[in-house]
């Protein structure tokens, strides 16, 4: 009898929080699998235990066991699939990570000056395709965004006042700057750098 082939593809056995392929691959109630440690660190941080995935709360929290068939099948993907992610992909020291990787974290290629976060080229992509999102602002990676706010008014800091030579949000510069001579804070900086 002839032997079926099945065509593996990395991709399915990815896990979704940490985006690499399965580690202690475990299925949980709904169906989904993550590697162990990854549902595990999530629901130790989580209010009510639900699949991160399909959104599904379960009573109480799920006994993880492995999954022993798909352990198996990772273990043959991992052996046919000679491509990894490349290393550039990953945060290095010094670069802005993203803020909703889980485990290992992806390096960030935009900034959101609304949520305030950093986001991979897989978790930035709603803020292309979501209409909810189409009005945030898009930055390259910024590192500490919270601490880019202004203290008063909770807004970005995207202002520079020559004045005063410092940075300022746009209700900082209607208000108490309005006679000021006000630039954005990239052509501050800009302007800065040149001079030094």
């Amino acid at each position: 009898m002839a032997e079926a082939t099945i065509s593996l593809s990395r991709d399915q056995f990815t896990c979704s929080m940490c985006l690499e392929i399965l580690k202690d691959p475990i299925s949980i109630p709904c169906g989904h699998n993550y590697c162990m440690l990854c549902i595990k660190d999530y629901w130790d941080q989580a209010v009510e235990y639900s699949c991160p995935q399909c959104r599904e709360i379960f009573p109480s929290r799920p006994v993880l066991r492995r999954n022993t068939m798909l352990v198996e099948v990772v273990e043959k993907v991992k052996i046919s699939d000679t491509s990894v992610a490349p290393p550039q992909c990953y945060a290095e020291p010094g670069d802005v990570e993203c803020d909703f990787c889980i485990g290992r974290k992806f390096r960030a290629v935009k900034s959101c000056l609304t949520c305030l976060a950093s986001f991979c080229e897989t978790h930035v992509q709603p803020h292309y395709e979501g209409a909810i999102w189409k009005d945030h602002r898009l930055v390259t990676p910024t590192a500490g965004l919270p601490q880019n706010l202004c203290t008063k008014h909770g807004k970005a800091m995207e202002v520079f006042c020559k004045t005063d030579e410092v940075c300022i949000c746009c209700l900082c510069g209607a208000t108490e700057h309005r006679s000021h001579e006000t630039v954005t804070s990239e052509a501050g900086r800009a302007e800065k750098q040149v001079r030094m």
